[in-house]
């Protein structure tokens, strides 16, 4: 009887649970995390899961798209948010936009096509306000009554637009920055600005696994969040992106419009909509009597930010600031005495997205109309001076391989000339109905060239595409910069940065489709040796799987003929002498990892050459396996160790130590053969008299230093480093005549384009270049550099300069008249002996960002081919 009535009891709590659980409104964010947005940070698999409990609730009006996950495994995914109506028609709206503006085949359906409208937030780990916004943001949209009264949400949004949220663009940096803030922060929040609290360690939470800047990535795709993430957007093509960030402690709030200087690309729509949004985003913020700025630090310029980049592709991209940050944490006081906490800077991000989403809900049809425009435009009519892109094979697969998975990640269409033509500057190309005339623009020359002589399997990229705008940007050789203050780097054109002979043409070449290559066989069975062409980073890829087991590999020191065949300084030398103990498996060892990477391994019978050194000679290296470690931890900067670390263990597969600098005082140093010093301000205090000690007596037992950036800048006048600064005199006791003192007076509100005359924000420089030096190998067509500082060093006196600049080496982006002086005669790359070891210094960073192609090469030599 009484399991009877037991199970009478739950039988009627379930007939009355089930009906209110169906029936009841959706679980606000404090009611599914037990806690009211605000009062703590919530990690990433918390807000994740909210989205999946509000999207089991609601199914005909949210779907959650996973696309991936971390390096740490954390769950990559957007929501999708819209009435019943188009989230029942979803995939039909994606694929109907795709196809309106010709990026997949076939008609669209002819179905009213509402705008679509995405919002992203955390790029930046540790502005971890946003992903708490996000879950405001998505309660508010699907129960728009029950929002807070700081807001009214329109229901037109979802009438009219498909919204995609996006909860936490960077969960691995986000839950760095969460985790240790819930772990320092007591019972109340200390708002006392230098408790512990707002002191975040080294790397912070700002940036991803790899310590790389993830809202500078947009465009090259180097890390695994941004690539997933980009192959989703591609598939949607939203008509809007807001990017939700977070700034110092003392600003107020950020809207669009956005600052100058304005790409000149940007249309006239897109400008006159930043305004449309400042204007919406005004109302709530005066509403609530929230202080805010516009058009003033953050430019639309750069292409790989969150904003410029859906700006260059068609989308109306905008940029928010909230005052806050790390620093921050629940509360703050601030410098005028108000106590900013978490609970407001939640507010000002909400009451940003939602007037952003009414913006566009209220000109829907004009948004999605304009936006095609912009992609019908890019197919018939395209911007810029140049129709057509000719990128010179060169024999150099590497590095057009490279550039093609670029250009894949973006959804550029590209394909070859299929056939051998000539153009001519003022005539049409040859075999071209056309019937237009051709600039023929050399970009290693900066100059027009009167003939083009194109292969078949030269690299033909049409300007008439849909992604034409982002294409015309990405190669432009010089940027046009209608203010010279920007916010990050003024030049960045692929070219330069592979490091690949291009051509721009003001006439039309269209290209044809790309066919297979045949792998290359090889018909040798036990050859003498395997040679591999040393010239991009496929190269040093090989080198470096080939060293990891263990075979041993020799570079020509110098350029030599064998077989009718000329191969270059660096070329790899993989002899059987020397790998005897890999019996059988040397032959496939060496195949495998060549044919890995597409190289082309040219099987040698013998080490007798006709031209140049043979194989046994003094001339020939033999290659070690180096034991590398780099300097990471607090005085370094994260995103230059970041940079080395991603090389080493992403793109190399090679081990690689990290040491805390703090810790540089008790390494063995016999377990080190490279030291890496990547990009710091704290070298100073690291590098003290007993640690230099240590590493000098190590550089002349035969350890090889690395120095980047500012870490070479304080090696400068150490006792026993060579490099010294340049004996610059002042510009006014050279000149000729005498000034009146109040001739040179400054005005204060020209203070800011005063002191750009002496920076050089990411300007590209050719460099001349000592190709015969182990570290030039490969780069005998030339280096360009990318200078984001001013350095001044002299020509070592005793060392070897192997890259420095002459008088006029500037290419492209923008240097300011004092910094063009200073950078002249200038040293860029330099070697010191030391003993039985060397020091390299790098005065500017040839990893960038991880999108500096050539860069990479120049590296693998310092780490590789130099001191052997």
């Amino acid at each position: 009887m009484k399991k009877i009535f037991i199970a009478y009891i739950l039988c009627c709590t379930y007939l009355l649970y089930t009906p209110v659980f169906a029936q009841s409104s959706l679980p606000s964010p404090a009611q599914f995390l037990g806690y009211s947005v605000g009062e703590r940070y919530t990690p990433h698999h918390r807000v994740i899961a909210y989205a999946e409990q509000v999207a089991r609730q609601a199914p005909t009006r949210i779907k959650v798209i996973p696309y991936g996950t971390t390096y740490e495994g954390r769950q990559l995914a957007v929501v999708a948010i819209g009435s019943e109506a188009n989230i029942a028609r979803l995939d039909e709206i994606r694929t109907d936009n795709l196809r309106r503006i010709g990026m997949l085949s076939g008609k669209p359906s002819g179905n009213p096509m509402p705008a679509i409208q995405w919002l992203s937030y955390n790029v930046h780990g540790n502005e971890a306000v946003s992903s708490e916004a996000f879950m405001e943001v998505l309660y508010g949209l699907l129960e728009p009554g029950k929002a807070s009264s700081n807001f009214t949400v329109s229901p037109k949004i979802l009438e009219t637009s498909v919204v995609i949220l996006d909860p936490g663009l960077n969960p691995d940096g986000h839950d760095r920055y969460v985790n240790w803030y819930n772990q320092m922060q007591g019972r109340v929040a200390d708002p006392t600005p230098f408790s512990r609290e707002h002191s975040e360690p080294w790397p912070g939470g700002r940036y991803t696994h790899y310590y790389f800047d993830p809202n500078r990535d947009w465009a090259w795709q180097t890390q695994e969040i941004t690539q997933q993430r980009m192959t989703l957007y591609q598939q949607w093509m939203p008509h809007l992106h807001g990017d939700f960030h977070e700034m110092g402690v003392e600003s107020p709030y950020y809207f669009a419009p956005s600052a100058r200087p304005f790409h000149e690309d940007i249309t006239p729509f897109q400008r006159q909509f930043q305004t449309v949004v400042g204007q919406y985003c005004s109302r709530y913020f005066d509403k609530n009597h929230w202080l805010y700025y516009t058009r003033e630090r953050f430019d639309l310029f750069y292409p790989s930010y969150g904003d410029t980049y859906p700006t260059y592709n068609g989308a109306i991209g905008m940029t928010y600031e909230q005052g806050g940050n790390s620093r921050s944490g629940l509360a703050i006081r601030k410098a005028d005495g108000d106590t900013l906490t978490l609970r407001q800077r939640i507010d000002h991000h909400v009451a940003s997205s939602f007037a952003t989403l009414e913006s566009v809900a209220d000109r829907s049809a004009e948004v999605v109309k304009e936006f095609g425009a912009f992609f019908d435009k890019a197919q018939t009519s395209p911007v810029g001076t140049y129709k057509t892109y000719v990128v010179k094979s060169g024999g150099d697969d590497g590095k057009v391989m490279a550039l093609r998975q670029l250009l894949d990640k973006n959804h550029i269409l590209y394909g070859t000339a299929g056939k051998a033509q000539t153009v001519s500057s003022g005539s049409s190309a040859k075999g071209k109905s056309s019937g237009t005339s051709s600039g023929v623009y050399n970009y290693m020359t900066q100059a027009t060239d009167r003939n083009l002589s194109i292969d078949e399997q030269d690299l033909i990229i049409s300007a008439y595409q849909p992604k034409s705008t982002l294409l015309k940007i990405l190669f432009e050789p010089k940027s046009m910069l209608e203010d010279s203050v920007t916010y990050d780097i003024t030049a960045w054109s692929l070219p330069y940065a592979f490091g690949l002979q291009t051509y721009g043409l003001t006439s039309r070449i269209d290209p044809v489709a790309i066919t297979a290559k045949p792998a290359s066989v090889t018909t040798v069975d036990r050859p003498y040796a395997y040679l591999a062409n040393w010239q991009s980073m496929p190269s040093v890829q090989l080198l470096a799987g080939l060293l990891k087991k263990k075979v041993r590999v020799r570079s020509a020191e110098k350029p030599f003929e064998l077989n009718g065949k000329q191969y270059s300084a660096g070329t790899l030398l993989i002899t059987r002498a020397g790998n005897e103990r890999l019996g059988n498996r040397f032959d496939e060892l060496v195949r495998q990892e060549a044919a890995a990477l597409n190289i082309t391994l040219f099987p040698v019978t013998t080490g007798f050459v006709t031209k140049g050194s043979d194989f046994g000679s003094d001339f020939v290296m033999s290659l070690k396996t180096p034991r590398v470690a780099v300097v990471s931890g607090e005085g370094t900067a994260a995103t230059s160790v970041g940079e080395v670390w991603h090389y080493f263990d992403q793109e190399l597969k090679y081990p690689v130590s990290l040491v805390n600098g703090a810790d540089l005082g008790s390494v063995d140093w016999t377990q080190i053969d490279v030291l890496v010093l990547a990009n710091g301000y704290g070298y100073g205090r690291l590098l003290n008299d007993r640690t230099l000690t240590a590493i000098r007596d190590w550089i002349r037992g035969g350890g090889k230093l690395i120095a980047m950036e500012r870490a070479a800048a304080a090696l400068v006048g150490k006792e026993g480093f060579d490099l010294k600064e340049k004996d610059e005199k002042n510009d006014q006791d050279k000149s000729k005549g005498k000034k009146a003192l109040t001739d040179s007076l400054k005005i204060y509100a020209d203070r800011e384009r005063v002191a750009v005359s002496d920076e050089t924000p990411g300007s590209i420089y050719r460099l001349n270049l000592d190709a015969t030096h182990p570290l030039g190998f490969g780069l005998s067509g030339g280096y360009f550099t990318l200078v984001q500082d001013t350095h001044t060093y002299d020509m070592l006196k005793d060392g070897w300069n192997v890259g420095y600049l002459k008088d006029s080496n500037l290419v492209a982006g923008f240097a300011g008249k004092n910094a063009k002086e200073k950078l002249k005669q200038t040293l860029a790359i330099g070697v010191q002996d030391l003993g039985k070891g060397q020091v390299i210094y790098l005065a500017d960073n040839p990893l960038f960002r991880g999108f500096w192609y050539n860069g990479k090469l120049l590296f693998g030599n310092a780490v590789f081919m130099s001191g052997n």
